[in-house]
């Protein structure tokens, strides 16, 4: 990620219902909206084949997440997945005060 905390990160944990039904489509349009927005730094995503998720999206303020969460395209997906593709999920806020990693370096010898 390029800016450097403090950011924030929106922690959605979710377990899906059987099927599809439109969710692959809606997810893919929700995350380059997302992605548009002012604020936003990024996300990371995995899903296992039970249905169970977590998805990470980063911003830079609480005030950038306020303005997605209020996003009417935004509103009716969330709608869409209460209505027809969660069992359940839970969304947690938190401030990203430090952040590190690692990145193996590449080698073009064979």
């Amino acid at each position: 990620m390029e800016n450097g905390p403090p950011y924030y990160a929106v922690i959605f944990t979710s377990r899906h219902t059987p099927g599809d039904n439109g969710y692959a489509a809606t997810a893919e349009r929700i995350d380059a909206l997302a992605a548009e927005q002012p604020g936003y730094l990024g996300v990371d995503s995995v899903h296992d084949a039970n249905g169970c998720g977590i998805t990470i999206s980063y911003w830079r303020d609480p005030e950038s997440i306020a303005a997605w969460k209020q996003h009417a395209e935004h509103t009716e997906a969330r709608e869409s997945g209460r209505r027809q593709w969660y069992e359940e999920f839970d969304v947690r806020v938190a401030k990203v005060e430090r952040a590190y990693g690692f990145r193996r370096p590449t080698t073009d010898a064979c």
